[in-house]
């Protein structure tokens, strides 16, 4: 027999060793985490065997067997379930297997206290078993082939892999224990933590016979009976039990298992529903976000069930994408068991499960924004991003999920304002809703195009999420009341009378000075721009750029390029500040025949600083560091 010797995936590697040493504090949930993963796999048997019955016909029973060798030191975890073949044993154990992993690697830190949160989103699962061990061996037999194989590993680096004796399916998982972790050979000790986190499992999980726990010499239990198998879990789905029989650490444990996640459910809603169709529906909202929340194909990881037999947890169908952060099961009792993907992507059952789930989520998350305003707040900082990809997909829902959707504003510092209470606020006069998007909120904050707003007391939006360019332009308004972005079209402010006292505002320069300056400008920088105009947008900036109405708003510009998107060639308009002093003195220059060469330069660094002011580069730097150097000399020299 050929023993083969493989390195771990670099990344596993590195995870394997935090596990190893930043969970040691949380070590029992190992047992949680391989009991949950046996009990996968005999899920995906059960569901396999709806097409090929034979892969079931030697042992039918399913179960989870915890088995204590006291002497060598070993606990093992065994299936009879799908089983694992040698290539999934080295691809599931040797690497980790998963949509998004080099994203998630980048966001480890170093410090471990912080690194068990996220390994806690990510679901450490089979690794977690490092954590009390020295060395794992893990035996699998894949239903329905011949040969069995045998992975092991000290995880310090390498894992054999080679062939084995095992007759029957499945996976058997033995710990080689480190010295210190003799409590999980004790009995007690295994029935405590499978009842704790284990309970809910819908399969058996049984100890086998071990040697009762010690008692004192000449006790009436001297004379006990050989201890026997023993199940110690109820070991009947948790989604189908009464609500009134289910304690909230119950559902919690639940949802650790559903969503091989670390944290508490930010809120938990759990239906059955009778009539024409009939269904259960077990869900949880994460209290932090899922590691692979923004994965580009956005699948739901939602468990379907019929009849309590697992079919699937790859149902595109089953929830809109913009709810794809939930966890947990939906059981239908209205669909056949041999479901095919084609049925399951027409079906009108599943057409109305879907409809149902999302009115209920919607509802719920409608109630805690009501009520529990702070708490909500965790929400949609932690999923609001996702929820607004259904205002731009979900014409049906698009209105009760703009009034579910919260902003940072310019007048409210952090907190989250809605649209609603944004409307109640607008000022007399005040027509539109006003909105500034941008990578990061800080420099939207310091945006030019906010200033002339910020001078009247005018509110504006500011949001940051890269959907935000999209849904937008997919809105026609709120309340009647169109949206409009600040740095896009021309403004109409004069109607809203400034906060401040108007007799300290700067007067504007003169009408026919700012015209001689703008045609200069425009002849000046030619195709550089496609106008220049004045405008009350700006209080302390002398110019900015803005897009026309009708062009593509600048930062959603800046995204489809960062995207590889080609656009169409499209210039900027440049609109300058009458009231600054700068522009009143390059007007007034204006006017003069013999400063057009140095109003040139001055057009170009007007047009530059623009630019800065939006983060773009300058296009030629060589030419802007002669400019200002020249135009420093001029002032200094």
């Amino acid at each position: 027999m050929t023993t083969e010797t493989l390195n771990f995936q670099a990344e596993t590697a590195k995870l394997l060793h935090i596990v190893a040493n930043a969970l040691y504090s949380e070590k029992e949930i190992f047992l949680r985490e391989l009991i949950s993963n046996a009990s996968d796999a005999c899920d995906k048997l059960r569901y396999a065997a709806l097409t090929n019955a034979s892969l079931m016909a030697d042992d039918a029973e399913l179960q989870v067997t915890l088995t204590v060798d006291a002497d060598a030191k070993t606990l093992t975890i065994a299936d009879n379930g799908i089983g694992m073949s040698r290539d999934e044993l080295i691809e599931n154990l040797g690497t980790i297997a998963r949509s998004g992993t080099s994203n998630f690697m980048e966001q480890l830190t170093g410090d471990d206290s912080k690194d068990v949160a996220l390994i806690g989103q990510f679901g450490v699962g089979f690794y977690s078993g490092f954590v009390v061990s020295e060395s794992v061996d893990v035996t699998s037999h894949r239903a329905g082939e011949d040969q069995a194989w045998t992975w092991s590993s000290d995880g310090l680096g390498e894992f054999t892999i080679a062939e084995a004796e095992q007759a029957s399916r499945g996976t058997s998982i033995t710990l080689h224990l480190k010295d210190e972790e003799g409590e999980f050979l004790e009995a007690h000790r295994l029935r405590s933590v499978v009842k704790r986190y284990s309970d809910h499992i819908a399969i058996p999980v049984i100890l086998t016979a071990i040697a009762a726990d010690p008692v004192e010499e000449g006790s009436e239990d001297d004379a006990a009976e050989e201890p026997q198998d023993e199940k110690l879990n109820e070991a009947s789905a948790l989604w189908a039990r009464n609500k009134s029989d289910i304690k909230k650490e119950q559902y919690t444990e639940f949802y650790h298992h559903v969503a091989h996640a670390f944290d508490e459910p930010w809120s938990t809603v759990h239906v059955r529903a009778e009539g024409k169709i009939e269904y259960t529906m077990l869900l949880f909202i994460p209290g932090t976000p899922p590691f692979d929340l923004f994965h580009p194909d956005r699948a739901s990881k939602l468990k379907l069930y019929v009849k309590r037999v697992f079919i699937t947890d790859d149902c595109e169908n089953l929830i809109p994408s913009y709810l794809r952060f939930l966890r947990g099961v939906v059981d239908c009792e209205d669909l056949p068991l041999n479901v095919s993907r084609e049925l399951l992507q027409n079906s009108p059952v599943l057409n109305h499960i879907k409809n149902a789930l999302t009115k209920r989520i919607l509802s719920d998350l409608e109630k805690k924004a009501t009520k529990k305003p702070e708490d909500y707040a965790v929400f949609w900082k932690n999923f609001g991003a996702v929820m607004k990809e259904g205002i731009y997909e979900d014409f049906e829902q698009r209105e009760r999920l703009m009034k579910l959707a919260r902003f940072t504003s310019t007048t409210q510092g952090d907190a989250l304002v809605s649209l609603e209470d944004y409307v109640s606020r607008m000022k007399d006069k005040q027509t539109e809703i006003y909105y500034a998007t941008g990578d990061d909120i800080e420099m939207v904050r310091k945006s030019p195009q906010l200033e002339g707003y910020a001078a009247r007391g005018i509110e504006v939006l500011l949001m940051t999420d890269a959907v935000d360019d999209f849904w937008v332009r997919s809105v026609t308004d709120f309340d009647g009341k169109p949206l409009k972005s600040v740095t896009q079209g021309g403004t109409d402010l004069n109607d809203i009378a400034p906060e401040e006292n108007t007799e300290d505002k700067p007067e504007a320069a003169p009408e026919g000075d700012t015209s001689s300056l703008i045609v200069l400008l425009k002849q000046e920088l030619g195709d550089a721009v496609k106008d220049v105009r004045t405008t009350d947008r700006l209080a302390e900036s002398p110019v900015c750029l803005v897009a026309d109405e009708a062009d593509i708003d600048i930062n959603l510009a800046k995204l489809l390029k960062a995207q590889g998107q080609e656009l169409p060639p499209s210039s900027r308009i440049l609109e300058i500040n009458p009231r600054h002093d700068l522009i009143k003195s390059l007007a007034k220059a204006a006017t003069d025949a013999g400063a057009t060469d140095r109003l040139a330069d001055a057009a170009h660094l007007l047009l530059d600083q623009a630019r800065i002011l939006e983060g773009d580069p300058v296009p030629d730097p060589a030419a802007f560091a002669r400019r200002l150097s020249q135009a420093m000399s001029a002032k200094f020299g």
